[in-house]
């Protein structure tokens, strides 16, 4: 699903990726560990496509995304790649449904052609009897699972989650932890997760450990 080579990454004389290989299998969960400043959230945001590498390779789900211009770059990131962050990044003017659908409607689709997929996965969630509730009308978890539909709504190739439960008390935590896996099962989804809590970490099918700019 994820092939990266050679990928490297430098912010005038630092040099935050030394050359990062990573090869992640389709309905993998792989977790990413490290210190501050080893380089984990970088690598994300370049998986992502949100930046781009200053040297190397990178394809998802087989398209070579290096190659890609701005355009087919922004539209290859709304249908291929999910986002969880640890500040969910929820828009507060609009409901919880409305902010599941933003990718779709992001893609050019109505609002009404857009429902019936986000009150799924709100129920999914267990979040639908909240749908016309504003983010700041929800609690923490339930934020970050409006979050997590988001992130599915394009039935993404993958999702990236940057600290999902840094922002989580430990309950609200292993909720999130759990729903990941239980949608790798149900869904065949692959997900790339940067964390520093050790008990999601270990649950992963792989646990890579970022040190100095490479794995």
């Amino acid at each position: 699903m994820i092939e990266a080579r050679g990928v490297r990454k430098r912010y005038g004389a630092l040099e935050v990726l030394k050359g990062v290989d990573l090869s992640v299998a389709k309905g993998e969960v792989v977790s990413i560990v490290g210190a501050s400043g080893a380089g984990k959230t970088t690598l994300l945001q370049i998986l992502g496509t949100l930046e781009r590498a200053d040297g190397g390779s990178l394809s998802i789900n087989g398209e070579e995304v290096t190659k890609l211009g701005s355009k087919a770059l922004s539209a290859f990131r709304n249908t291929h790649i999910g986002f969880v962050f640890q500040f969910h990044h929820l828009l507060p003017e609009f409901t919880a449904i409305e902010n599941v659908m933003m990718p779709g409607l992001i893609a050019g689709r109505s609002m009404k052609d857009c429902a019936p997929r986000a009150e799924e996965l709100l129920a999914r969630l267990n979040v639908l009897p909240r749908k016309e509730h504003k983010p700041n009308q929800l609690s923490g978890g339930e934020q970050q699972r409006v979050a997590v539909a988001r992130a599915l709504f394009n039935n993404p190739s993958v999702v990236l989650a940057d600290e999902p439960s840094g922002n989580l008390d430990s309950a609200h935590a292993k909720e999130l932890h759990q729903l990941f896996f239980d949608l790798r099962k149900e869904l065949g989804q692959t997900f790339v997760i940067v964390t520093h809590n050790e008990e999601l970490a270990e649950m992963a099918d792989r646990r890579l450990v970022m040190k100095d700019g490479v794995i």
